[in-house]
């Protein structure tokens, strides 16, 4: 088991499979907390417009 973990460490194939292991999981991470901000403030923006439209309709 000692043997393959430091075959592993020390291929270049499998430390190139690693960065883009971790691009990747970098990736999805920003873009899930892009689209949780995203989601957020269109949420703020429909209650507003909401509040907006009703305080016209009942003048």
């Amino acid at each position: 088991m000692r043997d393959q973990f430091g075959n592993f460490l020390t291929d270049q194939f499998d430390a190139i499979s690693i960065d883009w292991d971790a691009l990747t999981a970098s990736i999805v991470i920003l873009a899930t907390g892009f689209g949780i901000s995203i989601s957020q403030d269109a949420i703020a923006a429909g209650n507003e417009l909401q509040a907006k439209v009703g305080s016209c309709v009942t003048e």
